[in-house]
């Protein structure tokens, strides 16, 4: 099992304008709770016990809301002075992480892909980088990811519209000691620059988990966490 998390959220959710003039996405009220309090409930739910928050320019609404809600929470804020991508992001929070494997999650994302699956398949293939991966039909917002019958990570395909496939759940498995070993600039994304430039290459493998999955990135989709959300984590306070 893997006991600490990586929790991306330093986007600033222009696709929510509207609705979000002056929050950071994660902090997108769900029901009148941050959307990032339902991803840490998900984590804690299946033994997370260490959160670190990459955070960028607009963090103090999160690092306050985090201190406020959850003053139990073993929580560390790993803050940019400027943009680094979301494989700088990932790569000065692994500062912060006391093991060797870290689970990587959106905080704009809610995939309750099951982590103990995910940490055991990526440990079985000793990985640098283990993706889950929702299965999906009739869609055209999201690349597809194509592995092999053992899970091997082939190669990342385009979006465009497909009838089924495989797509980046966006959360990962990451053994940090052959994540730094790499070299990766300052500055990259780790969509780009990690996962597309070295599938093929390095021990990058994926999972495929039906769980349930949004992602509020767009407006529609805000509006479905509103329904959905508050029926599968009625509690989440409470842990």
């Amino acid at each position: 099992m893997i006991r600490e998390a990586i929790i991306l959220a330093g986007g600033l959710g222009t696709r929510l304008r509207d609705a979000l003039p002056d929050l950071p996405k994660c902090m997108a009220p769900v029901n009148d709770i941050p959307f990032i309090d339902y991803v840490i409930s998900n984590l804690q739910k299946q033994g997370i016990e260490h959160f670190i928050l990459a955070l960028g320019h607009r963090h103090e609404p999160i690092t306050k809301h985090i201190a406020a809600a959850y003053p139990q929470l073993k929580t560390t804020f790993s803050v940019e002075t400027e943009p680094l991508g979301t494989g700088g992001a990932i790569l000065l929070a692994c500062q912060q992480a006391t093991e060797k494997d870290v689970l990587i999650a959106n905080g704009d994302t809610l995939y309750a892909a099951d982590t103990s699956s995910l940490a055991s398949f990526h440990r079985q293939h000793h990985a640098v980088c283990t993706l889950a991966l929702k299965p999906m039909k009739d869609f055209d917002r999201y690349g597809v990811v194509e592995t092999d019958k053992d899970g091997h990570i082939l190669s990342f395909l385009e979006k465009k519209p497909y009838r089924s496939g495989l797509i980046n759940g966006g959360m990962y498995a990451l053994h940090i000691p052959s994540f730094l070993s790499l070299g990766l600039p300052k500055k990259c994304s780790f969509e780009k620059d990690f996962l597309e430039k070295f599938a093929g290459s390095q021990k990058l493998m994926g999972i495929p988990d039906d769980a349930y999955f949004i992602d509020i990135g767009i407006p529609e989709d805000y509006k479905r966490a509103a329904e959905e959300l508050p029926v599968r984590f009625p509690n989440i306070h409470t842990i």
